[in-house]
């Protein structure tokens, strides 16, 4: 936008007669269909040749602070999965990954508050962060009053009882599980609306516990017993994991009866960014509440002497957490948010090469000089830059 204006206000005389004599020389050589003139091949290919550079630049700047953009190398954790070992399916990298975006990767990424909300047993609050590659990632922190770790850690990993709540959940299917780390993979389909296909998804789950202080993991795994198929449609890129711990209750008696849950999740469900952001938006609220609603139920249920699900049980079988690895995690993640934040610094101050913004935005200024569709643009990214 800075290249287009000061193109549009410095925009050499003589430009006018290469337009015209460009144009003219164009529509002699070749037939060109209706609606698509010199102006138009003129205006798509300056506006492209100007954001490849301008992007280019950018991305350029940004990787001297740093090796990696921090969405790329978080991202990449993730991706491991496909040279692990199918007996080593949630491993520690996985839970390295859970800790930088959770607690020390908070400095790093810009997070969008997307909802503050609560209820008289409930309070709630969700982010987000959109990335330059990969789907957007969200994160919330839910304070449950009046129940255990134990009852909400039974409760995510019991896929008996989920149906009751998540009316999304069609079929589920433990396909794989170790007795000696708790570590199992399931396969699930959840039904999509009318307009959408349902999705299929292996999942690895693993947790680890520090005290009464549960890390659980849950993430899409390859799985060659399983053959993809058109219908349903698998997500194969999928991460949802939180962390689950006693807090002091919102009641003030200085009791530890509350349970809080942080989570981060992310997945590529094959559907439009945008698309798939209006949903998430809108639905989010009514399926914390319908999430609450089965936790309560489940709580109700869970009466001394009643046998657990097979689900429940594994829930139950947890891995030592290293503290070592936890801190190593921590200073690793500050020590690059602070690598990313002076490369951040740096591309402000001296990143941007204005000698190609300005010939990009002489460009097509050029472009749209005397043109319809010009002024249109020019209104449209007025508009925007005034909603922002």
């Amino acid at each position: 936008m800075i290249g287009l204006l000061i193109g549009w206000s410095w925009r050499p005389r003589w430009t006018s007669l290469v337009y015209l004599g460009f144009r003219s020389k164009l529509r002699f050589l070749c037939t060109v269909p209706p609606g698509f003139g010199a102006r138009r091949i003129w205006l798509a290919f300056t506006a492209l040749s100007a954001f490849s550079v301008c992007s280019t630049s950018n991305k350029s700047s940004v990787n001297n602070g740093s090796s990696k953009p921090v969405e790329e190398e978080a991202f990449s954790r993730a991706s491991d999965k496909v040279t692990e070992k199918e007996k080593d399916v949630v491993t520690e990298k996985d839970l390295e990954h859970l800790l930088h975006l959770l607690e020390a990767g908070n400095a790093s990424f810009e997070w969008q508050s997307m909802m503050d909300k609560s209820t008289p047993n409930m309070s709630y609050q969700a982010w987000r962060h959109e990335p330059e590659i990969g789907p957007v990632v969200y994160r919330s922190r839910t304070v449950f009053e009046d129940v255990t770790p134990d009852i909400v850690r039974d409760f995510f990993w019991d896929d008996e009882f989920r149906p009751k709540w998540d009316t999304m959940l069609a079929y589920f299917k433990t396909l794989e599980e170790d007795p000696k780390t708790g570590t199992t993979i399931v396969h699930w389909i959840k039904k999509f609306p009318f307009f959408c296909s349902d999705r299929e998804y292996i999942i690895g789950r693993r947790i680890w516990e520090s005290g009464r202080k549960y890390y659980a993991v849950t993430k899409g795994v390859p799985y060659k017993a399983l053959s993809k198929r058109d219908k349903p449609r698998r997500v194969e890129l999928y991460f949802s994991s939180w962390i689950i711990n006693a807090v002091e209750s919102r009641k003030g008696d200085g009791q530890m009866t509350a349970c809080e849950v942080s989570l981060v999740h992310y997945e590529d469900m094959g559907i439009p960014k945008d698309v798939a952001k209006l949903g998430v938006r809108h639905g989010m609220w009514g399926a914390v509440k319908k999430l609450n609603s089965g936790l309560r139920a489940y709580q109700s249920a869970r009466k001394p002497g009643t046998s657990l699900s097979r689900s429940a049980q594994m829930a139950s079988i947890t891995t030592k957490l290293n503290m070592d690895l936890v801190e190593t995690s921590g200073a690793e993640d500050e020590e690059r948010g602070r690598a990313v934040e002076n490369a951040r610094k740096q591309n402000d101050q001296f990143g941007v090469d204005w000698k190609w913004i300005v010939v990009g935005g002489v460009a097509l200024a050029c472009g749209l000089h005397s043109s319809a569709i010009g002024k249109a643009l020019m209104v449209g990214a007025g508009q925007r830059l005034a909603r922002r």
